[in-house]
């Protein structure tokens, strides 16, 4: 009638539960250390300041506006035709036509469109006509590529 019980029962298996390696990290901890910082930082970054402390003055002047006259352009061809606009021009003629269009209401500044492969002499010939037309402001258009060598 005497029953034998183990008061430790299944000492071996607690042992080995105690050497196990964690199968799960624990999160919490590093969840509660970014928040912590999280809101250290949002305190402190109204309180960072750039640069010295300076009394800027007022500004007085307009916004830029853009220009309110159509832009003039003057390409010049690889085999040496000067155009001003779409119209086929004689390069003797260029500065006084330029006069005439200018007259009509287009901006001061001359863009002036060049191909690749056009003789540098031809390009400073159109440029020379254009400051004989009375126009100083000269524009160049080139490829929109980034970069230089």
């Amino acid at each position: 009638m005497g029953m034998s019980v183990k008061a430790g029962g299944g000492g071996r298996s607690r042992r080995r539960a105690r050497h196990m390696p964690m199968s799960e990290i624990n999160v919490t901890p590093m969840v509660d250390v970014m928040l912590v910082l999280l809101i250290i930082f949002m305190v402190a970054a109204p309180l960072l300041q750039t640069g010295i402390d300076v009394n800027l003055p007022e500004s007085k002047g307009q916004e830029i506006q853009p220009p309110k006259k159509d832009p003039l352009a003057v390409t010049v061809k690889a085999n040496g035709d000067v155009f001003i606009g779409d119209t086929q021009v004689p390069l003797e003629e260029l500065a006084t036509k330029l006069k005439a269009i200018a007259g009509n209401g287009y901006d001061e500044t001359i863009f002036v469109r060049g191909d690749k492969g056009v003789n540098y002499g031809t390009v400073m010939e159109v440029m020379s006509r254009i400051n004989q037309g009375g126009f100083k402001k000269l524009s160049f258009v080139l490829n929109g590529e980034k970069g230089g060598s």
